[in-house]
């Protein structure tokens, strides 16, 4: 029997291409919770947002975070809720007028 395929959200994927924009530091979590360890790598290396943590928690599993301007956010909740925070629309639509310029300059050519 043929497998159903998993329907992406449009606005989840426009979401993941926002957070490609912003910077990444991968660290590792130690002893610590990977939120704890997320918290106190921003906090220890002075981090201004918009970020994404990538936290690797043992030879398997990573957690993504989001450090924006009013906390850490789950990197999947922001991806579908990106329009949510102000410093991703400022991205965003830098984004959108890089792709309009790009698209304006292939017609010409």
């Amino acid at each position: 029997m043929a497998r159903k395929r998993k329907r992406k959200s449009r606005r989840r994927q426009e979401g993941r291409k926002i957070l490609e924009i912003v910077p990444q530091y991968n660290i590792e979590s130690g002893d610590d919770k990977p939120v704890t360890a997320a918290r106190k790598h921003i906090a220890a290396n002075g981090i201004m947002p918009p970020a994404v943590v990538v936290v690797k928690r043992n030879e398997h599993t990573t957690d993504r975070y989001f450090w924006a301007e009013k906390g850490l956010f789950g990197a999947q909740y922001v991806e579908e809720n990106h329009f949510l925070f102000p410093s991703l629309r400022v991205l965003c639509s830098n984004a959108d007028e890089e792709a309009s310029e790009k698209a304006t300059v292939s017609s010409k050519a």
